[in-house]
């Protein structure tokens, strides 16, 4: 089986498995999309160990600056500089994404990004704002740090059974030949 082959099965049979998951037991704990996010995230940032750990603490380091602008967005208004508020808070905390880049866990800036963009994109199309403090499920920081969190390892899960799914048909595939 080819590399691209097992990653294709891999990706599709946990992937599945990740969609059931989220929304039967893990309904209202975890959220699909942000999994599948993490998990992309996993591969584009090298796809071994060191990938999962800059995953997971990219995006929820992402998540949380994110937090930060929005409660400050969401609880300090500047009613007469109108939108150009919201504009500043936002130009601040991505500077805050990037400039970690220097330390190892957050240099993927990719991930810190995805984690930014998937507590504003949920919180505000969800209409969350008011759950920012909760201290439940209902908080989109709660959601997206435990999708990020299961997403990347779930990318890890997928990664480790395209190795094996590939390296299992070549040696079935090696053994064919020799038998003949």
């Amino acid at each position: 089986m080819t590399e691209l082959l097992a990653l294709s099965v891999s990706v599709a049979v946990l992937g599945g498995i990740w969609a059931f998951i989220a929304l039967g037991p893990l309904g209202g704990f975890a959220l699909v999309w942000v999994g599948f996010i993490a998990a992309g995230c996993f591969f584009a940032a090298g796809g071994d160990t060191k990938a999962l750990s800059k995953t997971i603490v990219g995006m929820i380091y992402g998540a949380i600056v994110a937090w930060v602008a929005l409660m400050i967005i969401s609880r300090v208004p500047v009613p007469a500089l109108g939108t150009v508020w919201p504009a500043i808070v936002v130009g601040v905390t991505v500077f805050c994404l990037v400039i970690v880049a220097s330390t190892d866990l957050l240099s993927c800036v990719p991930a810190n990004v995805y984690g930014y963009a998937a507590l504003v994109g949920y919180t505000l199309s969800a209409g969350k704002l008011n759950a920012l403090t909760a201290g439940d499920n209902s908080n989109p920081l709660f959601l997206i740090v435990v999708s990020a969190i299961l997403g990347a390892v779930l990318g890890y899960l997928m990664g480790q059974l395209a190795g094996v799914l590939k390296s299992r048909v070549v040696q079935t595939d090696t053994t064919a030949r020799s038998n003949t």
